[in-house]
């Protein structure tokens, strides 16, 4: 036969714990274990508000046209068929336009993160006339919306000159219309799209990190330069991977740049593409180019949807793969002082 362990005179049940706690254990198990159940909840329903209209997308693009007004179909189509993914990348100009945009956005991307962290280790590390007026000037640029100046960037570089040069020399203004310069050179000079935003996050960091770690490789013969990219550059990292990823997915649905400056250009750009789809689906659909057709509201409505979801597929990946840096850059901003 079987016997009983004997039992500890140290160790009690849970019942006898709970009974000599006045009922204190049971209550806190009660509490803890209700508290994960709220937060499971919330997470759930937080990440169902981020998924679900990625999946009704998903599933709308897989349905033939019919399928759309059939009001038995609620997500899942009743013949799966990939024809409308071919006609939006008809539609967009789909390889052409998204190579067009990833080289774009990337060059952007690193000429703006390059100049912004340049300015930022300046604002945090030194003194200069004028500093809280011209830091005042990149708060502004956080705050004034870019279409306030859309007029004057317009002219500017459509009659681009550099005090005359280029008058006196060709005879006439430079026009950078139709070609990356206007990105570049206000990527460069740190007036590009949220450059405010980039340069007052690294200046934070920047501001938080000793200052005897720079005293001590000036010490060590470190030059100003050699200091900034030897011991100030690997710290700053996360944080500059923030701003280079946060840079990226603005450029990559940008409108507003792009249609001032690539707007006259036959180097054809996604979000652009996207944006005026609606206007070639009737020639498109029409077996007459002279007679355009009306599309109707929910095959609009289906192709535009799809183009939406190819074009947040590749911020996905992007956010898959960086998803780390990202997460430690945030935790670092909350720690350093």
């Amino acid at each position: 036969m079987k016997t009983k362990k004997a039992q500890s005179p140290n160790v009690m049940s849970a019942k006898t714990r709970n009974q000599k706690s006045g009922g204190y254990v049971l209550k806190a198990k009660a509490k803890r274990l209700t508290i994960s159940i709220v937060r499971g909840l919330l997470l759930f329903g937080l990440c169902f508000m981020i998924i679900q209209p990625m999946l009704t997308r998903f599933g709308t693009s897989l349905m033939p046209e019919k399928d759309l007004y059939d009001s038995t179909i609620v997500l899942l189509p009743r013949t799966p068929t990939l024809e409308n993914y071919k006609i939006v990348f008809d539609l967009t100009n789909f390889p052409n336009s998204m190579f067009n945009t990833l080289w774009t956005s990337l060059l952007v991307s690193v000429f703006q993160v390059a100049s912004c962290t340049l300015v930022a280790y300046g604002f945090a590390r030194y003194d200069f006339p004028l500093k809280k007026f011209w830091f005042g000037c990149v708060v502004a640029m956080i705050i004034i919306p870019p279409q306030t100046i859309a007029t004057a960037l317009y002219m500017n570089f459509q009659k681009f000159d550099f005090f005359g040069i280029f008058e006196s020399i060709l005879g006439k203004p430079l026009n950078l219309h139709g070609s990356l310069t206007p990105y570049l050179l206000m990527s460069m000079t740190c007036m590009g799209l949220k450059n405010g935003l980039y340069i007052y996050m690294l200046r934070q960091y920047f501001r938080g990190i000793p200052k005897s770690l720079e005293e001590a490789a000036y010490v060590d013969g470190c030059s100003t330069m050699r200091t900034f990219v030897e011991i100030m550059l690997p710290d700053a990292v996360p944080t500059i991977m923030s701003c280079f990823l946060f840079s990226f997915v603005w450029q990559w649905t940008d409108l507003f740049y792009t249609r001032n400056f690539l707007a006259t250009t036959n180097r054809p750009i996604f979000s652009t593409e996207l944006s005026t789809i609606v206007s070639r689906m009737s020639r498109y659909f029409s077996s007459d180019a002279s007679k355009p057709i009306i599309v109707p509201a929910g095959r609009q409505q289906q192709l535009i949807s799809i183009g939406v979801l190819i074009c947040c597929i590749p911020l996905i990946i992007l956010y898959v793969f960086t998803q780390r840096t990202f997460v430690k850059s945030i935790a670092l901003s909350g720690t350093k002082e």
